[in-house]
């Protein structure tokens, strides 16, 4: 996985515009020593902004108890699906569900009882997602976000969306709904009879609305080859996506945790949101990318598509223009999302 710029045999040389970040001749070894290796229990400030390259049901033992205030999970969906070599082998659902009970249930004693936890999946997976996680925890509702990638089927609908199960450890936890209202621009203003804008505000910018989060999300750019976060993992989540989720259900300062790693997405997002990390990653390649992911999010904090402190609907910041859908893709190669 190198980025070979004179395209040498067998390497196929990036476009001029591709950002996406692979891993330079050389570079794996030197990351991934700063990778932590768990072979024994470990006290919570150990394991502060930490990544562990490794297994999960390996590690989980290891994890002090009451530590976490927010798990974000992106566990493989019950797909045939190969991570960097490594395979995922669909299995039927009682199976899957049975995997699913073996890391959830155990990782409860690590979490405190304020914490929340959201576990990704997509639409096949769900129910059993959400049968494992009824024994376990208290849902509290399901996102579906609209991921715009997916083939066509000539015998069904196209596949374009996934859901997030959010839960909480108890009735005792953060949702910070301020955080994550999404700055839309007004398309119908409506005005008091003083003529003053009512629920709106008027700059010279335009107009623009701010509205509580729904469970439904369709402004999220999934990762593509001119975004500087995209990687090559294969099933790497928006950190549009993972922020929203950040803000809403911690603080700063508080711990995110995140069971499979993957390119680091959710650790990355946590850096730059000021809380306190853990990711675990089996795949040492994987773990060598999140980890110059984490490097580069000192130095550049910026999250597509959250700006001033909000979540912006896409294709309405402040003095962008209206762009018709056909140019959609154009706009988010900009960085317009």
């Amino acid at each position: 996985m190198t980025d070979a710029v004179d395209g040498g045999p067998g390497v196929k040389k990036k476009a001029p515009r591709n950002r996406t970040m692979v891993l330079e001749a050389g570079e794996r070894e030197l990351l991934l020593a700063g990778a932590l290796r768990l072979e024994g229990p470990q006290a919570a400030a150990a394991l502060d902004n930490r990544l562990v390259c490794g297994d999960l049901f390996s590690c989980l033992g290891f994890l002090p108890e009451g530590f976490i205030d927010l798990v974000v999970a992106d566990p493989p969906y019950n797909l045939d699906k190969s991570f960097a070599g490594r395979r995922f082998r669909r299995r039927s659902e009682a199976a899957y569900r049975q995997w699913l009970a073996s890391w959830l249930g155990p990782l409860k004693r690590c979490l405190k009882k304020s914490a929340s936890l959201y576990v990704c999946c997509d639409w096949s997976s769900s129910k059993a997602v959400q049968s494992v996680l009824e024994e376990h925890y208290q849902v509290r509702n399901r996102i579906t976000w609209e991921r715009e990638k997916g083939r066509g089927a000539r015998r069904n609908w196209k596949n374009c969306a996934e859901d997030i199960w959010f839960c909480t450890v108890s009735d005792d936890y953060c949702f910070e709904v301020e955080a994550v209202k999404l700055k839309k621009r007004v398309i119908a203003p409506y005005r008091d009879r003083a003529g003053a804008p009512r629920g709106w505000d008027e700059t010279a910018a335009g107009n623009f609305r701010l509205t509580h989060p729904s469970n439904l999300w369709t402004d999220i750019s999934v990762p593509f080859w001119s975004m500087p976060e995209n990687t090559d993992h294969p099933t790497q989540k928006p950190e549009k996506l993972i922020a929203k989720l950040v803000l809403a259900s911690s603080r700063e300062g508080d711990l995110v945790f995140d069971p499979f790693a993957g390119s680091g997405t959710s650790c990355v997002v946590a850096a730059k949101l000021g809380r306190r990390y853990l990711g675990i990653e089996i795949e040492p390649d994987y773990c060598a990318l999140a980890l110059k992911r984490l490097a580069r999010a000192r130095e550049d904090r910026t999250i597509q598509g959250y700006r001033e402190g909000c979540f912006w609907e896409r294709n309405s910041r402040a003095g962008s223009k209206p762009v018709p859908a056909r140019g959609s893709r154009l706009d988010r190669e900009r960085g317009l999302d």
